[in-house]
């Protein structure tokens, strides 16, 4: 049985965009939705409530689990093979390592911050 995949990312965020976009275009996943949090609050914040903040990484949803931030990334980089694009092939290949996307994770979270506050965007999505 196939999975169902819904990847919910910062749209206001260019790396995530950008990764979101690279996923939904170039993946060659069919069975993944691609959700910009900004877009859809009421679901950001029912997440939040689950205790997982759009804020501190990424969330990916797979039929009833919920992978969040690193473990997010991990787990969907680990489902793309043969994607149609060489950053998105580095990527999945740098980031199916469970050692080096909890490496390399808090530096990402870091750039999203220092990206948003540089547009002059909120970086909380929902009040808390």
């Amino acid at each position: 049985m196939t999975s169902n995949y819904t990847f919910i990312y910062d749209g206001e965020c260019p790396f995530c965009n950008h990764f979101a976009e690279l996923l939904e275009i170039k993946s060659k996943l069919n069975n993944i939705k691609i959700i910009d949090g900004r877009k859809n609050l009421t679901l950001i914040k029912s997440l939040l409530d689950k205790g997982f903040d759009l804020d501190k990484g990424a969330i990916l949803l797979k039929d009833e689990d919920i992978f969040h931030g690193a473990d997010a990334i991990n787990n969907i980089c680990k489902q793309i093979n043969n994607p149609s694009s060489t950053l998105l092939l580095l990527l999945s290949r740098m980031f199916k390592s469970n050692k080096r996307t909890n490496l390399i994770f808090p530096l990402l979270v870091r750039a999203r911050r220092f990206a948003l506050i540089s547009k002059g965007v909120s970086i909380s999505l929902v009040q808390k």
